[in-house]
């Protein structure tokens, strides 16, 4: 049952006005697998060979993957996946050292500020192609009322914005489901599941099926 679905966003003459100067970026980051497929598929309109000199960064294994497949050369945290891992990277402490740093930042529609917040505090600038965006499905709450009188008791929550689409659309019967065991990717998206008021959240420590399936394996429902 998916909470939501992905709708690309149409390109704008100011987002192409951003891919057409992506050579003058330090570095770009790329939050999520979408994003970096939507913004390959741009890249690859503009630029036949991509400009040198930039860092390219992932937080996720299953982003960086689609970053690799295209030949890039990316970094990405090892000891975790959100943003929190990725800023303890020396190739991104070195982007905040250089002079001025800008930063292009491939993402869906709002998302965190967390990365931009450090590289304004370093002097430098930072830019958004903001290339889709999610919004719930539209019949989320009947499929959610069907899962509860069919006795579902768990449920994998990917994103903040996926769990607030959970919480909105099961109206009255959220009293039963934030019982429900809940997945989620990592901390930040259990501190919001808890703030809801979920009292059953395990924590995947990542978004990529391998991670899910460990955690799913780890903490099944009785």
């Amino acid at each position: 049952m998916p909470l939501l679905h992905i709708e690309p966003e149409p390109e704008t003459p100011e987002q192409r006005s951003l891919m057409l100067e992506l050579d003058r970026y330090r570095a770009v980051m790329v939050v999520s697998p979408v994003a970096a497929r939507l913004g390959l598929e741009r890249l690859d309109r503009y630029w036949p060979q991509v400009p040198v000199g930039i860092d390219w960064f992932a937080v996720g294994a299953a982003t960086a993957a689609e970053l690799e497949a295209y030949g890039l050369r990316v970094h990405i945290p090892q000891d975790g996946q959100d943003s929190e891992a990725l800023m303890r990277l020396a190739p991104w402490r070195a982007v905040l050292a250089a002079p001025e740093p800008r930063l292009l930042i491939w993402r869906g529609v709002g998302g965190r500020e967390l990365l931009a917040g450090e590289v304004r505090a370093a002097g430098g600038t930072v830019d958004y192609l903001e290339l889709y965006r999610r919004l719930p499905v539209p019949d989320l709450p009947r499929q959610l009322a069907a899962a509860t009188a069919a006795g579902v008791r768990g449920i994998l929550i990917l994103s903040v914005q996926a769990l607030e689409f959970w919480h909105q659309a099961a109206g009255a019967t959220w009293a039963e489901q934030r019982h429900w065991r809940c997945w989620v990717p990592g901390a930040r998206v259990a501190e919001r599941a808890r703030a809801l008021g979920c009292d059953d959240v395990i924590v995947c420590h990542g978004a990529d099926d391998a991670a899910v399936v460990a955690a799913l394996a780890a903490h099944p429902l009785g």
